[in-house]
């Protein structure tokens, strides 16, 4: 039998992020491949969550279990980047 040392993995981090697509400040695309470069490996989503009030007035991004809001993609970034696993 092998040891306990050998029979323990570390689980992969996962990331869950969602953009909204019905976001009018921001463009899916772009801001997809800006947070896939801070989340490699990340599956990027997108759809609604039904956040519109929010979503009409500033640009925001679900990143695991936080919405995290932002004037432009650069800045949704940053924000993210603190609770990227």
């Amino acid at each position: 039998m092998a040891s306990t040392e050998e029979q323990v993995r570390p689980r992969k981090a996962t990331n869950d992020i969602i953009i909204c697509d019905k976001c009018r400040h921001i463009r899916i695309k772009s801001l997809a491949s800006k947070l896939q470069a801070a989340a490699p490996g990340t599956e990027i989503k997108v759809g609604c969550k039904s956040y519109c009030g929010p979503c009409k007035r500033t640009g925001f991004v679900f990143v695991n279990g936080r919405y995290l809001k932002g004037d432009t993609e650069e800045e949704l970034v940053e924000k993210a980047k603190p609770f990227i696993k």
